[in-house]
């Protein structure tokens, strides 16, 4: 059975959309999008990957482009989390109806990754029942819930099939995306959106620079010089089917190290099983690999494994990029922000151009020596196959193999 990517819509720090997202990651160059702010942690600057053109009325925007009206929005789902969810989800909202028209409603699926969804919200409203004695009315515990990002979909879309969120941090996205693929295989759905969604926050600033892993500078993914990640926010959703479109999920692997709790195994035993079995699914060989996505998040520990996993699986000409320097580490958005990257490299692409590795070239001698994709490298021809890591805490490891049609 296959899986089709028959349309994404893409929202995060390059932009709004395939052909802003598409224009931006093949800019020749090398400013960082996002901006440096200490919105999130005062007194202390750092570049994140945030979304920043969306209006001051975007939650509105973003109801009205659903075909919401703003009362039908229920307090329970507002959050930003939720809104550019439904930013991604207007991008392509007429391929979500028409797909839902020919099925039904109760043969659709919804299946977000996310992993802060409303703690934006959350913190706002402790701040405001320090200062006020009393929680804003504009406040509801259901904004934190994980499931809101699925079940506030359904309920636009009119949807009554399976409606759940995927939470197993950096993994999440390209997980809900496997999970789409076995409900169409296991004939449980006929049409899935499937997807990524998270945004920034104090939380999530705060824990990442606990464990010392936030660069203030444009991080550095497979550099003697890298010191950690730069956070970032953003959503991806897919229409997912049988029916046949420009990009298929040929494969997928899932595994977990049961390691640590924050840091990888380092051996990457984990990392080699999730691309082994999604090489596998795909029924190709590692040499049929065009590009790999890396998780490449420049921090010592994931970059050191990653790259010796890919090494000895696929080998060291393949060529291969981290796009985190262009859109942040977007954390359970990431799996699907760079699926819909690989599905933009995958489809109306002939000359093959590649997503660039930005970084300072300065090689680590500790890692093997991979192909990075510098700025501007195309593969002469069309890409026919796209594999795409994406490893989380607690060892939760999910590659994506995706392919041309």
């Amino acid at each position: 059975m296959t899986a089709y990517l028959n349309a994404v819509g893409v929202t995060c720090a390059l932009g709004r959309g395939q052909q802003a997202v598409r224009g931006a990651m093949w800019h020749p160059d090398s400013n960082a999008p996002g901006e440096v702010t200490d919105r999130y942690t005062q007194g202390r600057h750092l570049l994140l990957g945030t979304v920043a053109d969306l209006p001051e009325d975007a939650a509105l925007d973003a109801a009205r482009a659903a075909g919401m009206a703003a009362d039908d929005w229920p307090v329970n789902h507002r959050s930003r989390n939720n809104t550019l969810l439904l930013d991604a989800l207007a991008q392509i909202r007429d391929t979500v109806d028409a797909a839902i028209q020919r099925v039904g409603p109760t043969r659709v699926a919804v299946i977000i990754g996310t992993s802060t969804s409303g703690i934006r919200e959350g913190e706002q409203a402790i701040q405001h029942l320090s200062q006020h004695g009393a929680l804003p009315q504009a406040y509801h515990y259901g904004q934190q819930e994980l499931g809101s990002p699925a079940l506030l979909l359904a309920r636009v879309l009119g949807t009554r099939g399976p409606a759940y969120a995927i939470s197993t941090a950096c993994s999440s996205g390209a997980k809900a995306m496997a999970a789409g693929a076995r409900l169409l295989r296991n004939g449980l759905a006929d049409v899935v959106i499937a997807g990524g969604v998270d945004t920034l926050c104090a939380f999530t600033v705060a824990g990442f620079s606990a464990l010392e892993s936030v660069s203030a500078t444009r991080c550095n993914p497979l550099s003697a010089n890298r010191n950690g990640i730069n956070l970032g926010e953003g959503a991806a959703l897919f229409v997912m089917s049988r029916e046949a479109g420009p990009v298929r999920l040929a494969g997928w692997g899932e595994s977990s190290d049961a390691y640590h709790v924050s840091a990888p195994d380092p051996k990457g035993e984990g990392a080699r099983l999730a691309m082994r079995q999604a090489l596998q699914v795909a029924g190709i060989e590692p040499g049929a690999i065009d590009y790999v996505n890396l998780h490449g998040t420049a921090t010592p520990a994931n970059d050191i494994m990653e790259a010796h996993a890919v090494a000895d699986l696929l080998g060291n000409d393949v060529p291969v990029s981290s796009t985190k320097p262009l859109t942040g580490h977007t954390l359970a958005a990431a799996g699907a922000i760079e699926a819909a990257l690989s599905w933009l490299t995958l489809a109306d692409n002939p000359r093959g151009q590649l997503p660039p590795h930005w970084w300072d070239g300065a090689a680590d001698a500790a890692l093997p020596t991979l192909h990075v994709a510098a700025p501007g490298s195309s593969l002469g021809r069309a890409p026919r196959y796209v594999l795409s890591n994406s490893f989380a805490f607690g060892g939760s490891n999910c590659t994506l193999v995706m392919g041309a049609t």
